[in-house]
């Protein structure tokens, strides 16, 4: 019988690319704990999201491939992530322990981003991603209403702020800081103050990604985070008609400015499915997200319907992946949320690349 070696596990795994990275997975050091035991082999394969969408496909293929050398009797795969620390956090201890952070920002108000920044959050936390959500729109801050934690104030624990958790995801907003009928009158070094204060005296742990929900605009919040910590890159949300269109452009050009990667677009209140016709109308126009993604090179994250369960989501504080999960509103959540993992991956690991691209 054929003497299995390590190296010829190794070799027969090679021949799997990832298709984001396009490098095969042993060259980008995802095969961990390998052991072969005569006929049997067990190996890990970790990938860099926990959301990835191919993780059935690569390990079918990994099974297949190892299976086939002569010799193989079993093989043991166990799928595994590990999400890669973001550009510059580990040069900047700003906030100890968080990997990536995202920005999801509009151009104007009125288009859905907290909306989107909570289900956001909240599909990854349910893929297994350690997650935190930021609610820097400190003048709208309504992220406590979304989640349903009410507005108690958090504990301070060793001079630091505990973020209040929930469905999985540890939250901060102003909201649970200043009395609720309190107005936000803040200016540009207050508001500077706030970022810093979030990001620097709240004991965030351990996150995979930290969510921060952006007022809308292109002002002092966004240029003081930008300026504060390396934000990883940022989601911009849009409407598919015009005018928020046009105000989503100041917001590309403005993370230009500052060196944040946009990640990518989310058109949302996309379309509407009339529920005793089946019927779809484009309430608010068609395509304008993805005409925008191609006309500045992004990446379109996806389209999320109109819903009431939306709506009734964030108002209960049950988003809506979490009440009404079978909605199609909860699909594009999570595919939404699946290219956000994706890209910030990419982004994430694109240093790596350079390096094995010159070795």
């Amino acid at each position: 019988m054929s003497q299995i070696s390590e190296q010829n596990v190794l070799d027969a795994l090679a021949q799997i690319i990832d298709p984001d990275l396009r490098k095969d997975i042993v060259t980008l050091g995802f095969i961990r704990d390998l052991v072969v035991d005569g006929g049997n082999v067990g190996f890990r394969i970790v990938l860099t999201t926990p959301a990835c969408p191919v993780k059935e496909e690569m390990e079918a293929q990994a099974i297949e491939l190892v299976g086939g050398l002569p010799g193989v009797k079993n093989v043991s795969v166990v799928m595994d992530a590990e999400v890669p620390q973001g550009r510059g956090v580990a040069n900047n201890v700003a906030i100890p322990g968080v990997k990536n952070i995202i920005a999801v920002s509009s151009g104007k108000g009125g288009v859905g981003k907290s909306t989107v920044a909570v289900n956001l959050a909240v599909a990854l936390a349910q893929n297994g991603a350690k997650v935190g959500i930021m609610d820097a729109d400190v003048y709208g801050p309504n992220i406590p209403l979304m989640l349903g934690t009410g507005y108690d104030q958090p504990e301070v624990v060793n001079q630091k702020l505990k973020p209040i958790e929930a469905y999985g995801v540890k939250m901060i907003s102003m909201a649970v800081l200043v009395p609720l009928d309190k107005p936000m009158i803040l200016r540009g070094p207050m508001l500077h103050g706030v970022v810093r204060q979030f990001l620097t005296d709240v004991d965030w742990g351990e996150l995979d990604y930290l969510i921060v929900d952006m007022p809308p605009g292109t002002g002092d919040v966004q240029l003081s985070l930008a300026q504060l910590v390396p934000v990883q890159g940022a989601v911009l949300v849009t409407t598919p008609q015009e005018v928020s269109l046009s105000d989503v452009r100041r917001a590309v050009k403005m993370f230009e400015t500052v060196n944040v990667p946009v990640l990518g677009v989310i058109e949302n209140m996309s379309y509407f499915i009339a529920p005793d016709t089946g019927n779809r109308y484009e309430i608010f126009g068609k395509g304008g997200g993805q005409k925008l993604s191609s006309e500045y090179g992004l990446n379109f994250l996806g389209q999320v319907p109109l819903g009431m369960e939306v709506r009734e989501g964030g108002d209960t504080g049950v988003p809506v992946v979490v009440g009404n999960p079978e909605s199609p509103q909860a699909a594009a959540f999570r595919t939404v949320a699946e290219e956000v993992a994706r890209f910030v991956s990419i982004e994430a690991m694109k240093p790596e690349l350079v390096i094995m691209s010159r070795a």
